[in-house]
């Protein structure tokens, strides 16, 4: 039976307590968790916006307790075959949601271009048929996610402590898993879909955390969300043949539209800082000199030893100019920006840059802000619950947003050094 009041709590600013089971802890504490200590969660925002110091480790352990808030909203009348099967379903999907992020490397997202191939990861555990084009594509956190799970002592804590084994929760944060899924069914029905969609879906515990927390860290109110509406009407909804999926109520679908409407939002506004990325593409720069040495390693236990604090006495040392600039925060400034899907400008404005010799970094950066679900994902389903007979519709077919905010958004920008800023403008100028 699992334990009436578990024994330890952590203090979180955006949600109060947070419990903690004594098996939980055992997770928490093992250093490859430890380690997101040290990984910002928004690498280089804390520029543009000083307050976002935050780590993974709090987003991880935020995502965690509104893995269990989700849970028992999901299934807070459903008659599982036993208590026990409840109890370990809902430890899975907290577990799943704390170590989501393991495989973030220095300054989150920043660095992932400088991961290995994925064939050097060496990675059993994949469907060999869905990753067989990417093998020598450039890894992402997800893999090494999966990678610290299975070929690191990790993997042992959790088999030691949970009645679940680090494969499982390796299924449920990359869709390229294949593993048994006799611990996903519980009499005839099929678990694995939703459990797996409140880690990783459009309306996942992973979002409805670093909305709100990067929001109150930033100091930019274009996350806040109705969060404890949202998680209240979550629930569930078992197709003819058993596999039961995420589903909210109808009447949420509204706070479900804002909440994707403040993600559009933090995107434009916040992840898409131009003083961040700028950060960014000079440490590529960096990383592409011929005497950059700075690489993340592909063995496990080595990666366990790079964070921010590693990438950022490596820089130190350096004397390339690009990690000089980084660490004496000289960084490129924006001449021009444009925003919107045409690009005849902005080559125009670089070629004639580069004729006058003024070194530019030009940088692009696009993206689907919020598009429908991938074709090869489960639905989340809309449902009436004062109604129980009524049909479920699929959550595209329910709400207008996703048409509304499906477009690719564009941002293009043009940076020079701070010493060329002024003659690139009047360049720019006379042009016009």
């Amino acid at each position: 039976m699992p334990p009436a009041a578990p024994p330890f709590e952590i203090r979180d600013p955006i949600h109060g307590s947070v419990p903690v089971s004594e098996s939980e802890l055992a997770v928490l504490d093992h250093p490859f968790v430890q380690r997101l200590r040290m990984i910002r969660q928004l690498g280089f925002s804390y520029l543009p916006f000083p307050g976002a110091t935050h780590s993974r480790y709090a987003h991880s352990v935020g995502a965690m307790h509104l893995a269990g808030r989700a849970f028992d909203a999901c299934f807070r009348d459903h008659p599982f075959s036993a208590p026990a099967v409840r109890h370990r379903y809902r430890t899975l999907v907290r577990m799943a949601a704390l170590l989501h992020d393991l495989g973030h490397a220095p300054f989150s997202h920043s660095t992932e271009f400088a991961m290995p191939p994925l064939r050097a990861l060496g990675i059993d555990l994949y469907d060999s048929a869905r990753v067989a084009a990417r093998l020598d594509e450039r890894a992402t956190h997800e893999d090494y996610t999966v990678a610290i799970l299975m070929r690191s002592g990790l993997g042992d804590v959790l088999r030691e402590r949970h009645l679940f084994g680090p494969e499982h929760i390796a299924a449920m944060v990359s869709a390229d898993v294949r593993v048994d899924g006799d611990l996903f069914r519980d009499e005839h029905m099929d678990y694995k879909i939703v459990l797996s969609q409140l880690v990783s879906s459009q309306l996942d515990v992973d979002r409805l955390d670093y909305l709100v927390r990067d929001s109150y860290y930033t100091g930019a109110r274009y996350g806040e969300i109705d969060l404890d509406w949202l998680l209240s009407n979550l629930t569930q909804h078992a197709d003819e043949h058993g596999k039961v999926s995420l589903a909210i109520d109808g009447r949420a679908i509204y706070a479900f539209d804002d909440f994707t409407i403040a993600r559009f939002h933090m995107f434009v506004m916040v992840y898409f800082h131009q003083k961040s990325l700028v950060y960014e593409e000079m440490l590529k720069r960096y990383v592409s000199s011929p005497d950059c040495t700075f690489r993340l390693p592909s063995r496990i236990e080595d990666y366990l030893e790079v964070d921010d604090v590693s990438l950022w006495s490596h820089l130190r040392a350096q004397t390339n100019p690009w990690a000089r600039r980084i660490v004496e925060m000289r960084p490129y400034r924006i001449a021009l920006e444009r925003q919107g899907g045409g690009t005849s400008e902005l080559d125009d404005a670089r070629r004639r840059i580069e004729r006058e010799g003024i070194d530019l970094i030009a940088a692009e950066t696009e993206g689907h802000v919020m598009g429908k679900r991938d074709a090869h994902a489960p639905p989340i389903y809309v449902v009436d619950r004062s109604r129980p007979d009524s049909a479920p519709l699929e959550l595209e077919a329910a709400t207008a947003i996703f048409d509304r905010y499906a477009d690719e958004r564009r941002i293009g920008r043009i940076y020079v050094a701070d010493e060329d800023l002024l003659r690139t403008r009047a360049l720019l100028s006379e042009a016009r």
